[in-house]
């Protein structure tokens, strides 16, 4: 069955309009795991070219969301395995702790102004049960992320945690959470935010450890 037409994306930019489009028709469930999606007919459907269709399609297989198989084309991911979940969070278990620690070698106002302003977007961002409403909550904590791992200023770990990145929304997305510890991930990210601002590695990274194992813990009671 095909998608139902949404409307053409209104975006600034029209390549990203098409992958938020696509986005959320993949968390809204209008393509489930394992739908194809083929290129000619998404172009009629958004009424665009293909060449958005294709970059947009190229930065999903990116984040794992899209699988590209030859002959065959693109396809919405397969559902992602318990095992999976947990190898993945295994790796951000290794990675974002030392970034953290890392960043705390490196404290300034403004790194910790960003941090704040970061927190206060999660805090604020709706939590509702649709892709459009909690989009801005995730993007929100990728930032808060992202600050930290750039504060590191190592661009061999900042290159793991891309790759670990690319595969957040599929986790998202697979692992069920939603919003729903969205009160957790907001204190753990302030206790995080206590233990950078302290400038000691040791109480950042162990503060950043907590969260993920947190967040594991509870995507696995939740696979």
């Amino acid at each position: 069955m095909s998608s139902p037409t949404l409307g053409r994306p209104r975006r600034t930019s029209l390549a990203d309009g098409v992958y938020e489009e696509l986005l959320s028709r993949l968390f809204n469930d209008s393509l489930p795991p394992g739908t194809p999606l083929n290129i000619d007919a998404l172009a009629r459907d958004l009424d665009v070219s293909q060449t958005p269709i294709r970059e947009a399609l190229a930065r999903l297989e990116a984040t794992g969301l899209v699988t590209r198989a030859a002959l065959r084309g693109y396809r919405a991911a397969p559902m992602l395995s318990p095992k999976e979940l947990d190898d993945l969070m295994h790796a951000r278990s290794i990675i974002e702790p030392a970034n953290a620690r890392l960043a705390a070698e490196h404290i300034d106002e403004e790194f910790l102004e960003a941090i704040d302003q970061s927190i206060v977007a999660l805090s604020t961002a709706p939590k509702g049960p649709t892709f459009a409403e909690y989009h801005t909550y995730w993007q929100a904590d990728e930032q808060f992320h992202d600050l930290i791992a750039r504060r590191a200023d190592n661009a061999f770990l900042y290159r793991a945690f891309e790759s670990l990145g690319g595969q957040a929304q599929r986790f998202r997305m697979f692992a069920g959470l939603g919003v729903s510890d969205a009160d957790h991930a907001i204190a753990e990210h302030k206790a995080i935010r206590a233990g950078l601002a302290t400038g000691d590695p040791d109480r950042a990274g162990e503060a950043m450890m907590r969260h993920i194992t947190n967040v594991r813990a509870r995507s696995a009671a939740q696979a």
